[in-house]
C-alpha cells in the first residue's frame, strides 16, 4: 500500500494498545541540571492515555530532555516521574521512595516506545528482523507471532515490499518508517517522537509525517512529540505545550496556541517558525 492509503484493521490493531483516558505520564517537580545549567526547573505536567501531546519551543528549552528522562537515558536530579501509575526512576522500598534499580526501570520502560532523530536500525539485519528482534527477545513472542505483527506494521507504514532489504538499501525516509514500525512492534502504551524528520532530506519529510498522521488518526496510541514541524503539530495534537528555559509557559489546544497564544514568548517563537 502507499502511505496515503487507509491502514487495514489488522495493521491498526498491531499499533493500537488499549487506552482508558487515565493518566499515563506524570512529571512531578522534575528538575534536571547539567552542571550549572538548569534544563528543567521543577517541571510539572501530565499526559492522559490516548492523547497526542506536542512539545514546542526553542532549541535548548528542555523538550528532548523530557523524552530522554522517560527513556531513562538520563535521570532527574529532583522530582519524580510516573508511567501508568508506576514510578520510573524511583521505587518504593519499606515505605520509602529510593532510586530505582535497573530491573524496575526496565520493566516500566517497556510501556514506552521511542523514535529517535537518527534511525538507529541494526545495519546487519534485514527490515523484518529489525522489527522482530526486540519482541522475540524482550517480550518473549514466538518468531511467527513477531513476524505477523511486523508484516502488519510494515503495511501500516507503507513498506510491505521492503521487508527483505537491509537498511543501507533504503532511503532515509524509508529507514525512519522502519524505525516507527520497530517502536510500535513492542506495543508501547506511549510513543515518543523526537524530531523524527530532522535528519531527513526535505523531500522525504512529507512521507514520514504522513505515516505518523495515519497512526495518530487511526489508532489510540498515546503520543508525546517534540517537533519543529508546526503544521504537523497542529494536525495531530490534542494539546500543545510551549517550553522556554525549562518551564511550560503556555499550554492548550492547537487552535488556541497557534491562532491566539497568550504569552509574548509564544508569539515570538511562532512568528519565527511559521
Amino acid at each position: 500500500m502507499s502511505v496515503e492509503n487507509t491502514p487495514s484493521t489488522a495493521a491498526q490493531e498491531a499499533a493500537n494498545p488499549a487506552v482508558d483516558g487515565s493518566e499515563l505520564i506524570r512529571f512531578e517537580n522534575v528538575t534536571k541540571r547539567y552542571g550549572s545549567n538548569v534544563v528543567l526547573d521543577s517541571l510539572c505536567f501530565d499526559v492522559a492515555s490516548g492523547k497526542h501531546v506536542t512539545l514546542i519551543g526553542p532549541s535548548g528549552s528542555g523538550k528532548t530532555t523530557i523524552l530522554r528522562l522517560l527513556m531513562t537515558l538520563v535521570k532527574p536530579d529532583e522530582g519524580t516521574i510516573k508511567v501508568a501509575g508506576e514510578y520510573l526512576s524511583h521505587e518504593e522500598r519499606n515505605g520509602k521512595l529510593v532510586p530505582a534499580g535497573e530491573r524496575h526501570s526496565r520493566e516500566v520502560r517497556k510501556k514506552i516506545g521511542m523514535v529517535f532523530q537518527q534511525f538507529n536500525l541494526f545495519p546487519n539485519m534485514k527490515v523484518l528482523r529489525n522489527i522482530t528482534e526486540a519482541p522475540v527477545h524482550v517480550l518473549g513472542l514466538s518468531k511467527d507471532e513477531a513476524e505477523q505483527r511486523a508484516r502488519e506494521l510494515l503495511e501500516l507504514v507503507g513498506l510491505t515490499d521492503h521487508l527483505d532489504k537491509y537498511p543501507s538499501q533504503l532511503s532515509g525516509g524509508q529507514q525512519q518508517r522502519v524505525a516507527i514500525a520497530r517502536a510500535l512492534a513492542m506495543r508501547p502504551q506511549v510513543l515518543l517522537l523526537d524530531e523524527v524528520t530532522s535528519a531527513l532530506d526535505p523531500e522525504l519529510v512529507a512521507g514520514v509525517l504522513d505515516v505518523l498522521r495515519d497512526i495518530a488518526h487511526s489508532t489510540d496510541i498515546t503520543m508525546l512529540c517534540v517537533t519543529h514541524e508546526m503544521n504537523f503539530a497542529r494536525d495531530i495534537s490534542d494539546d500543545v505545550l510551549m517550553f522556554d528555559a525549562g518551564h511550560v509557559i503556555e499550554s492548550g489546544s492547537p487552535e488556541k496556541i497557534f491562532s491566539d497564544p497568550e504569552h509574548e514568548r509564544t508569539r515570538e517563537f511562532l512568528s519565527a517558525v511559521l
